[in-house]
């Protein structure tokens, strides 16, 4: 979160020292009054680290946590953290769910997909879970060709049902994984012929990835800046690639790479985009 303003505010608006304004367009996101609250906090672990996957319906929010120890079982653990909403003041509650190391996330079929990124001993890919107790979850993918996915980080839905999602190597960097059976990689899996395919390569770290509103470009992170190991290197990428979506014999292909961001500091993990096209 930025704490300092950059451009002159219209008359008309009075924007928060909290948001920093490089385009003026932001201002038609923002509106008039924009305000930033904290409406639920933990400080006993990390829980509000990715995902962040909303279920209108119920108005809950499902989120998975940074890793942290367990104090029961003296072992490194991830949890799904499930945020009602509707509650004043709003609560938390961590759920139980096999998804091994959950990361990312997103709505589908009513529930959750997420990409599990595994543990030294149990298989990670990607898991659909209920979004209802007891939050059973079903195991859909979790290799390419046998080869073990390295540590699952993001995934996002196409209009046609396939399944898109990044793999970087942060597992085994943060040793919670075995050494790496792949490059790091993103894969598009289709759920209806269960083939799944490498879509792009030449990443250090691929990490956050989005669809614009008409599909017709794909955005991928890559924060390969920070290795996993708690070191970093500035001469490592940090940035938002931008790709074209192209069908080709009938197949879809990510085409015309290009830097689409770079930020000045700090390293873009997740990306949204807006109907708008606002990444």
């Amino acid at each position: 979160m930025a704490t300092t303003s950059h451009a002159v505010f219209p008359a008309s608006t009075s924007i928060p020292s909290t948001f920093s304004v490089y385009n003026n367009g932001f201002y038609s996101i923002l509106g008039s009054t924009p305000k930033l609250e904290v409406i639920l906090e933990n400080n006993d672990f990390p829980f509000a680290h990715e995902a962040s996957v909303y279920v209108p319906t119920t108005d809950e929010l499902f989120m998975s946590s940074n890793m942290y120890t367990d104090p029961v079982t003296n072992e490194t653990s991830i949890s799904i953290s499930k945020v009602n909403l509707t509650a004043n003041p709003v609560t938390s509650e961590i759920i139980n769910s096999t998804v091994p190391m959950p990361n990312g996330g997103v709505n589908h079929k009513g529930g959750i997909l997420w990409t599990g990124q595994g543990t030294m001993n149990t298989t990670g890919g990607l898991w659909q879970m209920s979004a209802q107790p007891p939050y059973e979850a079903e195991f859909v993918v979790g290799d390419f060709y046998g080869r073990q996915f390295n540590s699952l980080n993001d995934v996002v839905i196409a209009s046609d049902g396939s399944f898109w999602f990044t793999d970087p190597i942060y597992g085994w960097r943060q040793d919670i994984r075995p050494k790496p059976q792949l490059p790091a990689q993103v894969y598009r899996y289709d759920p209806t012929t269960q083939a799944v395919r490498v879509v792009a390569d030449g990443f250090g770290r691929p990490n956050g990835i989005s669809f614009s509103p008409d599909e017709k470009t794909v955005y991928v992170t890559d924060t390969a800046e920070t290795d996993g190991d708690g070191s970093k290197d500035a001469l490592k990428p940090a940035t938002i690639y931008a790709f074209d979506l192209s069908t080709i014999n009938g197949q879809p292909f990510l085409t015309n790479r290009r830097v689409f961001a770079m930020p000045g500091d700090g390293i873009p993990d997740g990306l949204k985009v807006d109907q708008h096209g606002n990444v």
